[in-house]
């Protein structure tokens, strides 16, 4: 497979009058994990689903593999999608829905299906119209995975998971990539694009703000702490090390207090200025 599986050059998408994307161009490399951050309505579905072929963009170029599948048809088959809402038969059970996945790739898939399934709890007897949002969301994953694509294209993938699932999940995805596949994660919430990323994009507003490793965009951006004394809330931001903050803290002598990573908005906001 060729180093870069994802290339994007300016792409643009407007429905009508509304824009889905302005100005997007990256690249993703083979083995990689790569985070597409941005808020909601940003752009980060637009791109995908142009990414894809179920939209048809309004300019710009996309490449898969480097173009060494004849067609995007071809190309899909060695991808596996996970939507941010995935729809099913809502009369069909679970494993029924995993099956009917497989049979669409032509390949035998249960072995590994199997696994994922023990692996994510999934509930495979229950009728998808049972099921909560996060066994739905399992559901779609094992749809996505379990036929070992080269490629995984996952949007928004662990809303409604919880964290203990949502740590199982990555754990798939990277032992994925070990293995030789690729990762594009779209999501909005930075402290798992900071947890499993290798690089990231960010979006707003359709436009690419900045593209770079997670160390890189990220260590010069301050924690927010909040801390609790007398009966009193308090906050103030902090740049420094972990050390640091622990003597800063010990000289504050808080009854408690709470240390949150900077918001999308923060991390917006100092990028703007920045250009």
């Amino acid at each position: 497979m060729p180093e870069t599986v994802i290339a994007i050059q300016h792409l643009k998408k407007y429905y009508g009058k509304h824009m889905g994307a302005e100005d997007v161009s990256l690249s993703v490399k083979k083995g990689e994990i790569f985070g597409f951050l941005g808020s909601n309505g940003a752009g980060k579905s637009t791109t995908i689903r142009c990414l894809l072929g179920l939209i048809k963009p309004s300019s710009g170029q996309m490449t898969l593999f480097g173009g060494q599948y004849s067609s995007l048809t071809e190309s899909l088959r060695h991808i596996g999608y996970m939507p941010s809402e995935a729809m099913f038969y809502p009369q069909m059970k679970a494993k029924d829905v995993i099956a009917f996945a497989a049979k669409a790739r032509k390949k035998d898939c249960s072995a590994e299906a199997d696994r994922l399934c023990q692996i994510l709890e999934v509930p495979l007897n229950k009728k998808i119209q049972d099921l909560s949002l996060g066994n739905r969301k399992k559901v779609g994953i094992v749809c996505a995975l379990q036929h070992q694509p080269e490629l995984l294209i996952l949007d928004e993938p662990t809303s409604g998971l919880d964290p203990l699932m949502q740590e199982r999940f990555f754990k798939l995805v990277k032992e994925a990539c070990v293995a030789g596949s690729t990762c594009f994660l779209s999501s909005h919430i930075l402290s798992e694009i900071k947890n499993y990323c290798d690089r990231a994009a960010i979006i707003k507003d359709g436009k690419i703000l900045k593209i770079d490793t997670i160390e890189n965009l990220t260590h010069s951006q301050s924690k927010r702490v909040t801390f609790w004394k007398d009966d009193k809330e308090e906050n103030f931001a902090f740049a420094g090390s972990s050390s640091e903050l622990l003597r800063k803290l010990t000289d504050l002598q808080p009854d408690d207090f709470l240390v949150e990573e900077p918001s999308l908005e923060d991390l917006f906001r100092h990028y703007y200025e920045e250009e």
